[in-house]
């Protein structure tokens, strides 16, 4: 089963992962609410890229918390979190910080 947490975050087959190389804004404890919204419409958004088809890639490390880092491989190429920083819903990882709440 898959189960999507937020834009970077997600369990498969009982495991959690971290995709690699990108940040999407929090939902748990996000600094303001436009960073809530933001990170809203990344998870929705990573569900309806991986509703078209995905596979995982697993690249054998784990990241901060011990989430397993991974690369979602959409059905048509494409690397998942690629897209959402394409389409401003994500940035880069590392990040130079939160860009979600400058004013």
């Amino acid at each position: 089963m898959t189960c999507i947490v937020d834009g970077d975050t997600g369990w498969e087959r009982g495991v959690k992962w971290r995709a690699l190389d990108v940040d999407t804004p929090e939902i748990g404890k996000p600094e303001c609410a436009a960073e809530r919204r933001l990170g809203e419409k990344a998870g929705d958004r990573l569900r309806e890229l991986m509703g078209g088809g995905y596979t995982i890639e697993w690249t054998g490390g784990k990241g901060k918390f011990g989430r397993e880092l991974a690369r979602v491989r959409l059905a048509d190429g494409r690397d998942a979190g690629q897209v959402l920083i394409q389409e401003g819903l994500s940035q880069p990882w590392p990040n130079e910080g939160n860009k979600w709440c400058r004013n």
